[in-house]
């Protein structure tokens, strides 16, 4: 446990930190004004919160910049929410107008904003990804190697996606193949299909046909197909005015992970419901350990329809960006209600 001195002391050294992005000294802790401790004292504190691992010194100079486990300790213990000032409320407010009467065209809107507020990148996953689920699998033939899925929605949105039959493969196969799509995956959201594809699919495909797993590789590439509009990104390239990404090749494989629909659906299938905090290297990708991935869902009457994502530097703007988010979740609920009641 940290003491009360120790607390403060890291909570002062995340917001100088955050403000500067210059490592923190204990004479400058020590000329803050709701500091009351010499810089002597301050250094020795500086000094026990490194042996914790809450801060780290990047240079040999004694300057500290927090870690990953003094950023957590600070979301999770000291963050205080900031109020949100009219402008920004006004800002937010925009994206409520009768001019975005589509849907689509809201998320982009609301993509735009979160990025435009917080100089961060904002990610959005369209509510279709949560609350629509495989309704109907179908197969129609062409010829002897080659058919059209049809997948049908709850919504009744229809998708056909053209497939190659692999060799050896004949129709009483594929006639078995559609029965377990439609046995194990009717009524499962459609972020989900390609879990169970890999999983209880798999699973009965190996038992009953032969090739499962070419077959497993032509459904699998199918069902990627159709992906590329279901998630909104807004100011990608605000990556590059933070000092932390001065270094190119670091910026370019974040974007480079960013162009990846699939990799990002897989990050945020496995986020828990409301505000969730990942830091550094809690998450699942090498490719953001620098960075910081802040998410909210949105629902109508507790059933979750889409996310809403924050991606930028361990070094954010932690209480605002949750303000924000906390904001935008809410009324985006709201605003959903339009199309789903």
């Amino acid at each position: 446990m940290l003491t009360d001195r120790q607390r403060m002391i890291l909570s002062a050294i995340v917001d100088d930190y955050i403000r500067s992005a210059e490592p923190v000294g204990s004479r400058s802790i020590s000329k803050r004004g709701d500091v009351a401790y010499s810089p002597a004292t301050i250094r020795n504190e500086m000094a026990d919160l490194e042996e914790l691992g809450y801060l780290e010194q990047p240079h040999t100079s004694a300057g500290r910049v927090p870690s990953t486990k003094g950023y957590r300790y600070y979301v999770d213990h000291l963050l205080r929410i900031n109020e949100l000032n009219d402008q920004e409320l006004k800002l937010m407010r925009s994206h409520v107008t009768d001019k975005l009467s589509q849907m689509e065209q809201v998320i982009q809107h609301t993509a735009l904003v979160l990025s435009n507020l917080t100089n961060y990148t904002s990610i959005l996953l369209g509510p279709e990804l949560f609350s629509n689920t495989l309704r109907h699998f179908s197969l129609v033939p062409l010829d002897a190697r080659s058919a059209v899925i049809i997948m049908v929605t709850n919504t009744g949105h229809v998708e056909n996606r053209s497939i190659t039959i692999p060799d050896g493969v004949n129709m009483d196969d594929m006639e078995k193949v559609v029965n377990i799509l439609n046995a194990k995956l009717v009524g499962v959201p459609l972020i989900r299909l390609k879990s169970k594809l890999h999983s209880e699919v798999a699973y009965e495909l190996e038992r009953h046909v032969d090739h499962f797993e070419e077959l497993l590789y032509v459904l699998d590439n199918a069902m990627k197909k159709g992906d590329e509009h279901r998630v909104y990104l807004s100011g990608a390239t605000n990556m590059l005015t933070q000092p932390e990404f001065k270094d190119v090749d670091k910026v370019k494989t974040i974007l480079d992970l960013l162009d990846e629909t699939p990799t990002i659906m897989k990050l945020f299938s496995t986020l828990p419901e409301g505000i969730q905090v990942r830091i550094g290297t809690e998450n699942d990708h090498k490719a953001i350990n620098d960075c910081s991935l802040i998410t909210a869902t949105y629902a109508i009457d507790g059933q979750v329809l889409g996310t809403l994502g924050i991606l930028g530097p361990t070094r954010m703007e932690y209480g605002k960006v949750i303000s924000v988010l906390n904001y935008l979740s809410k009324d985006m609920g709201l605003l959903m209600s339009r199309w789903y009641k």
